[in-house]
């Protein structure tokens, strides 16, 4: 539940004050943590024609195969997902990630279980002491806030991104990955990316740095209006490919 009043700003650590942990497994197992996409071959289609329109992007749009997004309702589980991946490699995020779930006993980081772990036992498994106080932050805004059952689809970009920010920890990049990835919005533009930066410097040769170029960025980004995540994502694996 998005904020509408002020909340009492207090330390719960049991979620069944709000909603009882069965009856959260159960809205879980009604929203499936991952789902493929399921955007038509006829809207892929007319997305890659829309964007292939800047001249410049078209190669880039004709050569490179974006695969299926694992959408998910569950932004809690996403979010501390992202957090404890975020720079680390792959290979060292996975690992710490599935200690970090074995940690709770069904695999399942709940809120309230979150908040009962010390911040040493979550450093004991490889988190920094900024990412389990982060994790925790996240458990307890999902409390506060009620949003274990908040229904995401039906909320604006700039309504989630202000929700997500709110948290100690979850960053304008963080909110803008969870609305790409997690949700599936199409018009979001990461205009602090290092990579999207850098690839867009790369294809339309700019000069520019710093807000001068986030502002060059934003410009070009217009003719891809509304789908303007889906150009990034082509950003994404068109430089994992020159690179």
């Amino acid at each position: 539940m998005l904020r509408g009043k002020k909340v009492e700003k207090r330390r719960i650590f049991r979620i069944s004050l709000i909603l009882p942990v069965a009856h959260f497994g159960k809205w879980m197992k009604n929203h499936p943590a991952d789902k493929p996409s399921n955007m038509g071959k006829s809207k892929k289609g007319s997305i890659k024609k829309h964007l292939a329109q800047d001249p410049v992007f078209a190669p880039i749009v004709k050569g490179v195969k974006l695969p299926d997004l694992e959408l998910t309702s569950d932004v809690y589980h996403r979010l501390l997902k992202t957090i404890v991946f975020q720079q680390l490699s792959g290979k060292a995020a996975t690992t710490i990630y599935e200690r970090f779930l074995a940690l709770f006993p069904d695999g399942y980081p709940y809120p309230d279980h979150l908040l009962q772990l010390s911040i040493e036992e979550l450093r004991s498994v490889g988190l920094s002491r900024s990412k389990a106080q982060y994790v925790q932050n996240v458990a307890q805004h999902f409390i506060d806030h009620d949003l274990v059952r908040q229904d995401w689809s039906k909320l604006r970009d700039d309504e989630i991104r202000r929700e997500l920010t709110s948290i100690k920890g979850v960053g304008n990049w963080t909110a803008e990955m969870i609305l790409m990835f997690a949700l599936g919005r199409k018009d979001i533009l990461p205009l602090g990316d290092h990579a999207i930066q850098q690839s867009m410097k790369q294809l339309y040769r700019l000069p520019q740095t710093g807000r001068s170029l986030q502002r060059e960025m934003e410009r070009i980004a217009q003719k891809w209006r509304p789908y303007r995540a889906v150009a990034c994502r082509y950003l994404w694996h068109w430089r994992d490919t020159v690179l």
